[in-house]
């Protein structure tokens, strides 16, 4: 096989000052094997020196493996990432002004390899207005040495628009399963095909090299045509991964569920326990619409799909995941983006196509601080470096989002008994400041927007309304001015309505929902006293004959629950 060559060989294939694209999820579909070769010639040699990544979504384990291959002093002078979480060392060196250094929104950099490919001179899109990546504000910048302007405000058919500019790639550093002779590359065995298909061409038509990394060399594929994800033409050169540079993610070597071989038996994971990230996980629960199409982001959103599970609930709605996966149950942990029983798994920039376009129903992520007038920080807190990842495209575009989190940020400790709840020790800082460290989120244009906003956390709800947040329930257990408005820098909206949070929530065993956002007893009898009114008047008798009955069943095991 001509194009088959050692990682030792790719690794000598790339020249100083070349920019890099590079293919992963965390773990899931990254290059280990090459980007340890690259890092092992570098530190060997001084070469390949004064490297430029781009790079959309996180990819690393927050120690060595992924993107921290790269953090070494002169290795590496710039980088455009999506999210820097996972490679803390790439972040310090960011912070520190070692290198120049981007965050722009993970959705926009996978559709400017498609952009690049096509010979466009560049992205056209609303995502981050208003956002630390708008140039009014940092330019998605993140530190001084960084001069270079990447993104441009434009106005197109009398709105605003970002501008995000097109540049040459060199080298592609990317991932597949099997290889034929030819170097088509299908990726059977892996958990997302991501935007592999969007950075090899847009490295071939910018005049680079495609590296691919397989676990498997065949001399003719057996899977159908439709099945090559990188076609022959793209790639330049294959390179035969051992097995420990090929785990199908960070945490684990292989899951079949993952990749659509078995079907798994039982989602059901063993029972969650009851804390401060549960509580939080079953608020959310219960706003999630039933048949609605779903966005969960990293962290503690993750917690809604364990107690969805737990509840037997993953079948009431449609969960996706940014990289591509629709149905199922979104993997947690260094497994972050693979889906177990998943209905669909499609290409990173098709998904984000479809959330920039407001296909989700609703979304939940991170709250990590927020201000008054509810701006949302997730991707920057002092000399810790997170990035935004998609963030910024789905909040965006989504018309129902929540923002999850403790109420305060560090070691506190709760205690949760007689479905009540009582605060031990408050976190040592406070995540609802008087002004956030970055915009990630800016409230107020999201009330321009229409778009409904809840923030919950294991103690409060908050929405989000014109005059800023609204405090709308507490935890049974909590004192009002001192466990929540003592632990704020500011004084919300105190609403008229505020009410006790479902007492289900802080039960020790299953909440026996029946399903998410299960009618409140009130409303229920609401509700019948409106079919028995709806009876007496005649037409339709049979349909609300069934309406009422239904509901009357309903009120029968709320009231009782």
């Amino acid at each position: 096989m001509e194009k088959l060559i050692t990682p030792e060989q790719a690794a000598n294939l790339i020249p100083d000052q070349a920019t890099i694209a590079t293919g992963g999820f965390i773990g899931i579909g990254f290059a280990e094997a090459l980007a340890k070769a690259i890092e092992q010639r570098f530190l060997a040699t001084g070469h390949p020196s004064e490297l430029s990544l781009i790079y959309a979504a996180g990819q690393g384990d927050a120690k060595t493996r992924g993107l921290n291959r790269f953090a070494h002093q002169g290795m590496v002078k710039k980088v455009v990432g999506g999210h820097w979480g996972l490679a803390p060392k790439l972040g310090q060196m960011a912070i520190a002004e070692q290198i120049q250094a981007y965050n722009l929104p993970q959705g926009v950099i996978c559709h400017l390899f498609r952009d690049i490919a096509a010979g466009r001179p560049g992205v056209i899109s609303k995502v981050g207005l208003h956002t630390f990546v708008d140039p009014r504000y940092e330019g998605g910048k993140i530190n001084s040495i960084s001069l270079e302007d990447h993104v441009e405000l434009l106005t197109v058919a009398g709105q605003e628009h970002l501008f995000y500019k097109s540049f040459p790639i060199h080298i592609a550093l990317l991932r597949g399963t099997t290889s034929d002779l030819q170097g088509n590359i299908s990726m059977e065995r892996e958990a997302l095909p991501l935007d592999v298909l969007a950075i090899a061409q847009a490295v071939k038509n910018s005049g680079g090299k495609v590296l691919v990394q397989v676990e498997r060399i065949t001399q003719q594929h057996q899977v159908s045509p439709d099945r090559i994800r990188i076609p022959g033409i793209l790639v330049d050169h294959v390179i035969l991964a051992a097995p420990e540079d090929h785990p199908q993610t960070f945490a684990e070597q292989f899951n079949p569920a993952y990749s659509g071989e078995v079907k798994s038996p039982n989602l059901a994971t063993k029972p969650v326990i009851l804390d401060a990230r549960k509580v939080i996980g079953r608020r959310a629960l219960m706003a999630l619409k039933t048949g609605g199409v779903i966005n969960l982001g990293i962290g503690m959103p993750e917690m809604v799909a364990e107690v969805a599970a737990e509840e037997g609930l993953l079948d009431s709605f449609t969960l996706t995941v940014e990289p591509g996966g629709i149905g199922g149950q979104p993997a947690s942990g260094l497994s972050f983006g693979a889906v177990a029983n998943a209905s669909a798994i499609i290409d990173q920039p098709a998904q984000f196509d479809f959330y920039d376009g407001g296909g989700l129903d609703q979304a939940f992520l991170g709250l990590a601080e927020t201000c008054a007038v509810g701006h949302i920080n997730v991707s920057r807190f002092g000399h810790k470096l997170a990035g935004a990842g998609g963030f910024i495209n789905i909040t965006q575009n989504t018309q129902e989002l929540f923002f999850l989190g403790t109420f305060t940020s560090g070691s506190q400790q709760l205690s949760f008994e007689n479905e009540q709840v009582q605060v031990i020790r408050n976190g040592s800082q406070k995540k609802f400041c008087n002004k956030v460290q970055q915009i990630t989120f800016n409230g107020q244009y999201a009330c321009e927007q229409g778009q409904k906003v809840t923030l919950i956390t294991e103690r409060a709800v908050f929405c989000l309304t014109d005059d800023g947040l609204c405090l709308t329930e507490i935890a049974p257990g909590i004192d009002l001015e001192r466990d929540i408005l003592q632990q704020m820098d500011f004084r919300p909206v105190i609403s008229p309505d505020l009410r006790l949070m479902d007492s289900r929530l802080f039960k020790s065993g299953p909440m026996n929902i029946r399903y998410a956002g299960s009618t409140p007893v009130k409303q229920l009898r609401s509700m019948c006293k409106i079919l028995v009114e709806a009876q007496k008047t005649g037409g339709h008798r049979a349909v609300e004959g069934s309406q009422h009955t239904e509901a009357l069943n309903e009120l029968t095991t709320a009231e009782s629950e």
